[in-house]
């Protein structure tokens, strides 16, 4: 059965692998992202597989340009089976001292901006339709310089949970995945920011890092996209309002 899936943050990391792995014959995937090179190269490797591709320049954290963009949907699709938020910005600085337009750009990110797309697509949800939202382990325990961070990740969960009692009666479920390091740009940007407040190497903080990681490695994208794809499929009907882990085992709250 073809679907119509929605992946915000789709040009690249996370999102892109995600959006590719939805990328079949008959399907049509709707990337968003502020970059519109990263988006029309991955619209190509979409349609390369066989799927129908439509990207949307947005930055979610906009109001505007979020209606806007998915305006162009109204239309043009009868229906949206699958949303992915994945969508963010990631980095972090301690609360002393911090900059307050920073701070709250994340929070609008990586927060307002999930329910910003959220709240234009339900309208066009189908009935049975699956969401989830991408959240981290930050979302589930503390780091240092990383208030904004932890907190708009902590705050998905939440929107999760409450969104899944929502829309209980459509039999649209809502889950969130919390990844650990996954090989993305955002990941090495991160890195960089550690290394530098460490004052240590990219190199050693990187190997600190994987070093606290059980599994001793980092995460590959096409990892998390499988289980969001599990998240969305038949066999998930029943599991809704829940937040998996994909860390490695670096948590297991």
């Amino acid at each position: 059965m073809s679907r119509t899936v929605v992946v915000t943050g789709g040009g690249r990391g996370i999102g892109r692998a995600i959006a590719l792995a939805f990328a079949e014959p008959g399907a049509h995937i709707v990337i968003t992202s502020r970059t519109e090179s990263q988006l029309q190269q991955t619209a190509g490797e979409i349609t390369s597989k066989g799927a129908q591709a439509t990207a949307i320049a947005m930055d979610v954290s906009d109001e505007a340009s979020v209606a806007h963009g998915f305006g162009k949907l109204h239309g043009t699709v009868n229906h949206v089976n699958v949303l992915i938020n994945n969508a963010g910005v990631g980095g972090g600085e301690v609360v002393q001292g911090s900059v307050v337009v920073r701070w709250k750009q994340t929070l609008d990110t990586n927060l307002f901006g999930m329910y910003l797309v959220t709240r234009q697509i339900l309208p066009l949800m189908a009935d049975g339709g699956r969401v989830v939202n991408l959240s981290s382990v930050l979302g589930r325990f503390g780091v240092p310089g990383y208030t904004a961070y932890c907190a708009s990740k902590h705050g998905v969960i939440g929107f999760t949970r409450a969104l899944s009692l929502e829309v209980l009666k459509r039999k649209i479920t809502v889950n969130a995945i919390a990844p650990g390091w996954v090989e993305t740009d955002m990941a090495a940007l991160g890195m960089a920011q550690g290394a530098k407040h460490a004052k240590v190497t990219f190199d050693e903080f990187k190997d600190r890092q994987i070093s606290a990681v059980p599994i001793k490695r980092i995460i590959d994208p096409a990892e998390v996209s499988a289980l969001v794809k599990f998240l969305c499929s038949a066999d998930a009907s029943a599991i809704t309002g829940q937040t998996y882990n994909i860390c490695g085992g670096q948590t297991m709250a």
